[in-house]
């Protein structure tokens, strides 16, 4: 590879995981300090800067005061190593930073393929408000990747998303996969409205809001919305320990997904009475095909979904890695997605 093109996709390499807010100890500062050292110029550094910290992206929905202050100032520590005369530009953001308040929400944006994206509101603590479903989890990420390089199983079929969380994997399902209808859900009600302003956030309209929304505008955006023919998006509250067969037949799912659900033994068992609810469930005369993502934190907890599934009569399969690393997530190689597998009867 030629060295601009070198620089280029070094640079996008910290523009993809500035964005998204991936850990500061994943970007290739070594790489970068190298390509530095065998040039005097400026110009890769002012072209992170201007992919990173001065995006567009970055500038309407800004990552966490602290995560972009430490950013530019990793940037400062790399110019320094290698030349004498600060470079104005960069100690010029700094300053812009360091007069930004802190917030407790911020925002993450992941690039697709199609040069779309995806925008998150997300909060800057793991748990928070007694939940872990406001920040999105590498799972939903791989889930999220392997759907769109596996989009015909999402074609024109209706999605239900069991612990949608933020909605990185159901909004980039929607955006790439055009399925006919979309149900995000989850019961924290804190987590369902976050949900919401995410899904709003990425420019579609809850199915509830439809006919409120086609008031509101003129005949000639209503006709623009048509020929979009976006999937059907629903957010359904969905309480795993007292929903009820009924009350699942009824969203008539051709397909259920969950990503990083697995992880707390009480948690895993209400998930595995739903998933039976499921296999006994027909949509088309048959039951939902059903992808189970997550990270293997716990190698007790995974038995013990295996075991509790094997109870129920679901046996399963793991699903072969995808090819692409589109979200450059950290845990790739601790996650496991499984199909399970339902007999028809």
């Amino acid at each position: 590879m030629e060295p601009a093109a070198e620089a280029r996709a070094l640079g996008l390499r910290f523009q993809r995981g500035f964005l998204a807010g991936r850990r500061l100890g994943a970007f290739p500062w070594a790489e970068l300090e190298k390509k530095l050292k065998s040039s005097s110029s400026t110009e890769l550094l002012l072209d992170i800067l201007q992919k990173t910290i001065l995006h567009p992206l970055c500038m309407k929905y800004p990552p966490s005061v602290k995560y972009r202050r430490c950013f530019i100032a990793e940037l400062i520590k790399k110019h320094e190593s290698i030349a004498t005369e600060p470079l104005d530009e960069l100690y010029d953001v700094l300053g812009d930073i360091l007069n930004k308040e802190e917030s407790t929400n911020c925002y993450k944006s992941y690039l697709l393929a199609t040069g779309d994206s995806v925008t998150l509101l997300e909060t800057v603590a793991i748990i928070s408000q007694g939940t872990t479903g406001l920040v999105t989890w590498d799972a939903a990420l791989y889930l999220a990747e392997w759907a769109i390089e596996n989009s015909a199983i999402f074609s024109n079929r209706t999605i239900l998303e069991l612990g949608s969380g933020t909605g990185l994997t159901g909004i980039a399902i929607c955006k790439t996969c055009h399925p006919k209808a979309y149900v995000f859900s989850d019961c924290h009600h804190c987590v369902l409205g976050q949900l919401k302003e995410n899904i709003h956030l990425n420019g579609f309209v809850l199915e509830s809001e439809t006919v409120n929304h086609a008031k509101q505008q003129s005949q000639s955006q209503r006709a623009e919305v048509t020929d979009l023919q976006g999937p059907k998006i629903t957010v359904a509250e969905l309480d795993w320990d007292s929903v009820t067969k009924e009350q699942l037949s009824k969203l008539q799912a051709d397909v259920v997904i969950a990503a990083d659900v697995v992880y707390d033994p009480e948690i895993t068992l209400s998930l595995i009475s739903v998933l039976q609810q499921f296999s006994t469930s027909r949509t088309a005369g048959k039951p939902p095909e059903i992808y189970i993502a997550f990270t293997v934190r716990n190698p007790d907890t995974y038995r013990l979904f295996q075991t509790e599934l094997g109870k129920v009569g679901l046996g399963w399969q793991v699903v072969p890695t995808h090819t692409k690393n589109l979200f450059l997530s950290d845990l790739q190689s601790n996650i496991t997605l499984l199909k399970l597998l339902v007999e028809i009867l």
